[in-house]
């Protein structure tokens, strides 16, 4: 009932929005005299103020038609490679000159956690320069029909596994916060079976491999309620006429407003700012403000399946790092891996994954080799921090790039079986 209440009021004000933007672009309108006057400014700026706090900001385009490679400026052409009811697998393609080398080949897996697949507009833009780049552009469940039946974990997990198989060998995993957790299980499962196209590197970034270390508010939120409360209480249906009506989902808008709440003073700071920007004429810092709330306040509805399956392994029972974690019923082991690199990165002031939390990777991945992974903490960024941002660019991407690039292999080398105690082969 709360998300139909939610909808009805959003039509309610749609008249509201409308008068406003009429308003507005009379008194922002050149041709009036006033628009040149403080008092035209102010009011031009309380009457957008008021228009993007009461919109429903749709999804972003990625708008990335040019990419700079060895100092040249290339074209670039979004496609879709791969596609399946809840997720479609982009490919940014570079007009790369004859003989320049394309660079390693790397899936980002984007986080099914409210926002867009475009929150890593920025992570897309710095990689490219140096690689072939694919995203998992992951669908808003508000949108699937309940005919294309349901989503959980275990189905995220499948459909990274056979993402990975599509690009084939020599695949690089890239992982941004969220699906930490089930790409490294797909990387678990795939090494167990001696699949030969598990991927030649993964990068864990900010994700909560094991959220009893350092917990955030997050992670204390999930641990003092049973799944029940959050069935209960989070859990709505889709009301018509959207395409998805009658599934199940946890609304993005109750995402973003616990993403919001938490930091409420630096928000309400922000829009002020903003309107005195706009009063005082100040385009470039308006423009800016503009530029990151049309995506961080996109938001796309997930599965109630997949919601509480993720609640419950990963932040209420730690599944994945007590060595419990099932999919469909198989073991998920880590100490299978042994042929991908493991790269994890952390930043300094995560109040969403705390430090510690992804670099447990490294400690339940037991065979990697030494000289095939590396942990980072990136000093004075928090969580958005490690994937997008001046810092991400200069110090971050390049790492990854590099230790891709590392351990790209031209044939895949079987690990010789380690001899252990009693003459039995690991």
């Amino acid at each position: 009932m709360f998300y139909q209440l939610y909808e009805l009021n959003h039509a309610a004000m749609a008249p509201y929005r409308a008068a406003t933007e009429t308003l507005r672009f009379l008194y922002s309108n050149p041709l009036n005299p006033f628009s040149q006057t403080t008092f035209g400014r102010t009011m031009a700026a309380g009457l957008e103020v008021f228009e993007r706090i009461t919109r429903r900001y749709g999804k972003p385009e990625f708008g990335l038609p040019t990419t700079t490679v060895n100092g040249e400026t290339v074209s670039v052409t979004e496609k879709v490679v791969w596609s399946k009811p809840f997720c479609d697998l982009l490919y940014f393609e570079r007009d790369l000159p004859k003989g320049t080398e394309r660079g390693p080949k790397i899936l980002v897996v984007a986080p099914m956690s409210g926002h867009y697949a475009t929150l890593l507009r920025g992570t897309v833009e710095a990689l490219m320069q140096g690689a072939e780049v694919y995203i998992t552009d992951w669908q808003d469940a508000r949108n699937v029909p309940v005919t294309e039946g349901l989503f959980d974990l275990d189905d995220y997990i499948d459909y990274v596994v056979e993402m990975i198989h599509h690009l084939g060998p020599n695949t690089h995993v890239v992982a941004v916060c969220q699906p930490s957790v089930p790409v490294l299980a797909a990387v678990a499962l795939m090494e167990t079976a001696e699949d030969p196209l598990a991927p030649a590197s993964m990068t864990l970034m900010g994700g909560p491999i094991d959220t009893r270390i350092n917990p955030t508010a997050v992670n204390q939120l999930a641990q003092e309620r049973p799944l029940k409360w959050f069935k209960d209480n989070v859990i709505m249906t889709v009301p018509w006429p959207q395409a998805g009506f009658m599934r199940p989902v946890y609304p993005g808008f109750l995402q973003l407003s616990g993403f919001m709440s938490m930091n409420l003073d630096r928000h309400l700071i922000a829009h002020k700012d903003f309107y005195e920007h706009l009063v005082k004429n100040d385009g470039e810092s308006a423009e800016k403000h503009r530029d990151f709330y049309d995506e961080y306040l996109a938001v796309m509805d997930l599965t109630a399946e997949f919601y509480l399956q993720t609640v419950d392994t990963v932040f209420i029972k730690h599944s994945l790092p007590k060595g419990e974690m099932l999919h469909r019923g198989r073991p998920v082991d880590t100490t299978k891996i042994r042929n991908v690199a493991l790269l994890t990165i952390e930043g300094e002031n995560d109040d969403i994954s705390g430090v510690g939390q992804t670099e447990a990777a490294q400690t339940i991945c037991t065979a990697i080799p030494q000289e095939m992974r590396l942990h980072y903490v990136q000093p004075d960024v928090g969580h958005y921090g490690v994937f997008n941002g001046s810092r991400f660019r200069r110090e971050i991407a390049p790492r990854i790039l590099s230790f891709a690039s590392q351990h790209t292999k031209g044939v895949r080398k079987p690990v010789v079986p380690r001899v252990i105690k009693g003459g039995k082969s690991a």
